[in-house]
């Protein structure tokens, strides 16, 4: 099985993705919700909803893996949206759900505060020290900074490693991090993994929208046997280096 590929502009999709805003509107209604201030974090999750839509016929939620079992489609804990982990616990306790569309009121004011206020600037430079970048390189969560730090230390031959977008195939066309070495997409992962020939004991950063998909990524990678596993923690949502679409 290959990369599944679905076209965002085709009539199809389209009139999926419309009805898939018009469902998560509904869900934000009838919970007392409100969707996250950060519109492209929406967008990104309706986007997955619409495409598992046409892929398995649910609206699995896009953060979590989907796999096939006796042509039977199954994600973890039965993630259809608005899934149950979400309603039960994650929203109640944290005041956002896991792939972070639906939140609180309170979640949601005191996002827009954040996003109001001064950003604090992260302070990176091409200076490291190869022992630096070791250290940086082996950390198990990086921010945007850290890795656009780590990004141009590798062209200057100060550190190897692989960098892993494990979002969907529309996703990468539409914008990726530039620098990425390969797509290992969930829906697909298991076969895609194979095919991208990464190796156990090889640095390897994984990225996705948000950081909800490529944190289980990481979790997953590390139970099969990969020693080097980091996650960019926010997503490329986060990223403020190159994007190449």
């Amino acid at each position: 099985m290959s990369i599944i590929k679905i076209d965002i502009n085709s009539p199809e999709f389209q009139a999926e993705l419309e009805k898939t805003i018009k469902f998560t509107d509904k869900v934000v209604k009838q919970f007392n919700w409100e969707y996250n201030p950060q519109a492209e974090i929406n967008e990104g999750v309706q986007l997955g909803l619409a495409r598992n839509k046409i892929m398995y016929n649910k609206r699995f939620c896009p953060c979590f893996m989907v796999e096939v079992v006796d042509d039977k489609p199954q994600s973890v804990e039965d993630r259809v949206c608005p899934c149950t982990p979400a309603i039960e616990k994650e929203i109640p306790e944290d005041g956002v759900c896991h792939c972070q569309i639906f939140c609180t009121p309170e979640f949601a004011a005191n996002k827009r505060v954040e996003m109001g206020m001064e950003e604090v600037v992260h302070q990176h430079s091409r200076g490291l020290t190869k022992e630096e970048c070791e250290v940086l390189v082996s950390q198990s969560e990086l921010d945007s900074d850290e890795l656009t730090a780590l990004l141009e230390a590798r062209t200057l031959g100060m550190v190897n490693f692989k960098l892993v977008d494990v979002r969907e195939h529309m996703e990468w066309q539409m914008g990726h991090i530039k620098g990425a070495d390969k797509l290992v997409p969930t829906s697909s992962f298991f076969n895609t993994l194979g095919q991208s020939e990464l190796d156990k004991n090889e640095n390897i950063i994984v990225y996705c929208h948000v950081g909800s998909r490529s944190a289980h990524v990481a979790r997953i990678l590390t139970d099969m046997g990969y020693k080097k596993i980091g996650n960019l923690s926010h997503g490329i949502v986060s990223y403020s280096g190159q994007i190449e679409r």
